[in-house]
């Protein structure tokens, strides 16, 4: 059966677009003077079946994108992309497939065709016209015009806009890199060559939340709150050493639409490394066991404490149970390894000290240059540290779970084969 528009739905297009033309015809005619010869000419231009035909004409000028070429060198000349962040693969770093459905196309091509896309990203029902010319609106097409075959082909325009124009090209003002795909970085044929384009749509979804965070009316009261020691329930957050690259120069708009509502402004997150501030770093003095300094440092405490909750809530007995309890473990090994590695920027030699109460073992594997000859080596002070560490997870453990030799031995192995795996990593 055929399918017969929706004359409500098709009456409320007609307005939409007439509302449309109205308002860009009246902005222009307000820079004329009332007797000026111009004013009938371009009341004639915005009479909708003229301006619609003459929009279908120009929209080949301009192709809408979410990754494009021209900010990365304004005179490079290959393609951009259009590609719904929905369909990109995920990650768990954040990217363009972040944004989900909740997204702004971005537009590149003639800056004088804009007012096309303007027209297209018009919002009826929660839809652009742009989305409804793609998917064949037939409301939309009988609001165009009475004429069929026209009506058809200015659909067939409009929603061309979305599609690449031309075959996939790059530019000599382009980057380029080769990435290694294969395994061997002498063949040449293990190299694919990409080309990086600028994600406009994820720059400007940072760009609208930096905006937010800094100026919007919200922020303003949270920061007023905080400085009279109130609560609040927007967050305060803060950008130190905010770089504005400005991009398209007086002209913004040549770059792309986007580029121009944000009046070419494009923000640069900080890259630096942060400063580093930590404790003086003291040799081990008047304790029987690296593990009563270890134990209080906030990560471990934390880790361990996440552990012990976690087993203690009786997860499933099954791979990923142990998969995570063994996570967790190598965490806390991994911030033993950390903590020797402060300890060897000590002078070597603090363990001789009198004060020094640590076993021969942890003696030799936090300061093995400062063991006398024939004393005991790194190695086996390794291991002696690996059933040390045992111990002490089980006793962070032990009350209230029943753990027991079982466990010990896991955590003992464990600790073992990541300590000798770093220690051959180091040689």
């Amino acid at each position: 059966m055929p399918t017969y528009p929706d004359l409500g739905r098709v009456a409320s297009l007609q307005l939409l677009i007439e509302q449309f033309l109205s308002e860009r015809l009246n902005g222009k005619l307000e820079k004329l003077a009332p007797d000026d010869p111009k004013r009938t000419e371009l009341q004639a231009q915005f009479i909708p079946a003229i301006w619609l035909d003459d929009a279908a004409r120009r929209v080949v000028q301009i192709q809408a994108v979410t990754h494009s070429l021209k900010p990365i060198h304004p005179d490079a000349k290959g393609s951009s992309l259009y590609r719904e962040p929905a369909t990109l693969h995920p990650s768990a770093a954040v990217g363009t497939h972040s944004l989900g459905k909740a997204f702004a196309a971005d537009v590149v091509g003639n800056a004088a065709a804009l007012d096309v896309y303007k027209f297209l990203k018009l919002s009826h029902d929660g839809h652009s016209l742009l989305e409804l010319a793609v998917q064949g609106d037939a409301d939309l097409t009988a609001a165009l015009t009475d004429n069929t075959v026209l009506a058809q082909q200015w659909m067939a325009a409009f929603a061309s806009l979305a599609e690449a124009r031309g075959t996939a090209s790059s530019h000599t003002n382009a980057k380029q890199l080769y990435w290694l795909v294969g395994n061997g970085a002498h063949d040449d044929g293990a190299f694919h060559l990409l080309a990086p384009l600028y994600p406009t749509s994820l720059v400007h979804r940072v760009y609208q939340q930096i905006q937010d965070d800094r100026f919007s009316e919200d922020v303003k009261a949270a920061r007023a709150a905080r400085k009279a020691g109130n609560y609040h329930s927007r967050p305060v957050r803060e950008y130190p050493q905010l770089a504005i690259q400005k991009l398209g120069g007086t002209k913004p708009q040549n770059i792309s639409q986007l580029n121009s509502e944000r009046r070419g402004d494009n923000c640069l997150l900080a890259s630096i490394p942060p400063i580093w501030k930590s404790e003086d770093v003291r040799p081990l003095l008047r304790v029987s066991s690296l593990f009563k300094v270890y134990g209080r440092r906030r990560a471990v405490a934390q880790q361990a404490r996440a552990l012990r909750l976690f087993l203690q809530g009786d997860p499933p007995r099954n791979k990923p149970t142990r998969r995570q309890v063994q996570e967790w473990v190598q965490s806390l090994i991994d911030e033993l390894v950390l903590f020797q590695a402060e300890l060897f920027t000590l002078a070597p030699g603090w363990s001789q000290a009198d004060e020094c109460r640590l076993s021969a073992g942890q003696r030799a594997w936090l300061d093995p240059l400062g063991q006398a000859l024939g004393a005991m080596d790194q190695d086996d002070g390794a291991d002696t540290v690996a059933a040390d560490f045992a111990r002490w997870v089980n006793a962070q453990l032990r009350d209230p779970l029943p753990v027991g030799d079982r466990e010990f031995l896991e955590w003992r192995k464990l600790a073992a084969e990541q300590l000798a795996a770093h220690e051959r990593e180091a040689a």
